[in-house]
């Protein structure tokens, strides 16, 4: 991505378009505060959409208005197709969502806005953990408010279904495999899944920690070392993957991850693993944790967290938009907005001094596990949510895991492609 962006700023400079230099402009004349922020998104599920609304309802009360550009796609690869368009015609918007290594390739061209002076004054340094802050922050400049914390692997589980077969929740790769064989042979559907290249990377994340645990997911998906790569224990993660390819339904490809929640919710089927924004839809759904479905960690990955954080980043504007976006950024950290919204979305605060108890049981199972996998230094940012690595090295391990689940590669192929893949793509 980075080439991509680096050819990007070159034509801008070229064509004389860059918008620094519309800004400069605008700064001679005396102009007054625009109270709007064009915010662009692919927040656009029924769970998200809530969650988004939150944040809207704030501004209003500041008399800031919203204008909602959302863009489809879970992972947001079409957002930044959208958001690369825009940058080169030279007409970014106010903010951006944004995720991990995105966040630094954009910072690197220096589209980005200084935040410190927000920062400084909501002592943000002070409640942001290390690990967001490692994309939340630029040579020591803040460019992005990070709104939440995601863990990604998760399972969901439809209670009806297990408890007609009497099934308990899995706690181990095994029980989870013997449970998706039984609830097959009831006639359900075991797993539900959308089959996009990102939700295949995340179900692949845990089967990473599952075959080697937290030490072999940092040294391949982190470290990205060749030698564990192409390793036994990665052709494990890979079988892993097969065995739960064989508990889809026939319909799975391109279906998007908020419908095989809806599956899940209606009883079509039994799982889905997923990252805890699936919680939203539940909720939406007027469904309680624990109550109405189950919830837990993904079998093999107890202990382990893998994240994204859902952050806006904002773009450098021209001055009269400034005072909006500081303060959308003010709302987006405001203690209060960190709680109303992660209880709508799923997710949990981005901040480390907010109390849990306003948080249903999964949230506060959510916050309790953050805090213990930072502490015993098993926390680490999603592979499959571009957390762990940079774009490029991600899109090349998406390639080969997808083409690996859709059947194009052995097992033993696909640990040696990954390899190789990422060998080219560093």
């Amino acid at each position: 991505m980075k080439k991509v962006l680096n050819l990007m700023l070159i034509l801008l400079m070229a064509a004389g378009t860059l918008f620094a230099g519309g800004q400069q402009e605008t700064a001679a004349a005396d102009v007054a505060d625009v109270n709007e922020v064009e915010v662009l998104h692919w927040w656009t599920s029924g769970g998200e959409a809530a969650a988004l609304n939150v944040l809207k309802e704030d501004l209003e009360t500041k008399g800031i208005s919203w204008t909602d550009s959302p863009v489809a796609g879970g992972g947001g690869d079409q957002a930044m197709t959208v958001l690369r368009s825009r940058a080169t015609a030279g007409n970014p918007p106010v903010a951006v969502q944004m995720l991990g290594f995105d966040i630094l390739d954009w910072a690197d061209l220096g589209f980005l806005a200084d935040l410190n002076d927000v920062a400084a004054a909501e002592n943000w340094d002070a409640v942001v953990p290390e690990a967001l802050k490692y994309f939340s922050k630029y040579d020591g400049q803040w460019i992005a408010a990070p709104v939440n914390v995601h863990s990604t692997n998760w399972i969901w589980a439809n209670k009806e279904i297990l408890d007609g077969l009497g099934i308990a929740m899995p706690q181990t790769w095994d029980e989870f495999i013997m449970a998706m064989e039984k609830i097959q042979a009831s006639g359900k559907i075991a797993l539900a899944h959308g089959g996009q290249a990102w939700q295949d990377a995340t179900m692949f994340d845990s089967c990473v920690i599952a075959a080697g645990g937290p030490e072999f997911y940092k040294k391949t998906m982190v470290d990205l070392d060749e030698a564990a790569l192409k390793s036994d224990t990665m052709v494990d993660a890979f079988k892993k993957m097969s065995q739960l390819r064989s508990f889809v339904d026939d319909n799975f490809s391109g279906r998007d991850w908020n419908l095989a929640s809806a599956m899940v919710i209606e009883g079509q089927a039994a799982f889905q693993m997923m990252g805890d924004w699936a919680k939203g839809e539940f909720k939406a759904a007027g469904l309680e944790p624990g109550t109405d479905f189950y919830f837990s960690r993904t079998p093999g990955t107890d202990g382990t967290v893998t994240f994204n954080s859902d952050q806006f980043v904002m773009f450098d504007v021209a001055p009269e938009y400034q005072n909006a976006q500081k303060e959308l950024a003010k709302a987006i950290m405001a203690p209060s907005f960190q709680v109303a919204f992660n209880l709508v979305k799923g997710s949990v605060p981005a901040r480390t001094d907010i109390s849990d108890a306003e948080f249903d049981a999964a949230g506060k199972k959510g916050m309790a596990d953050l805090a213990m996998a930072s502490k015993n230094g098993t926390l680490f940012g999603s592979m499959a949510h571009g957390h762990s690595a940079p774009a490029g090295v991600k899109q090349a391990m998406y390639d080969v895991i997808t083409s690996h689940f859709n059947g194009v590669y052995s097992d033993e192929e696909a640990a040696m492609e990954l390899a190789a893949a990422v060998a080219s793509a560093k």
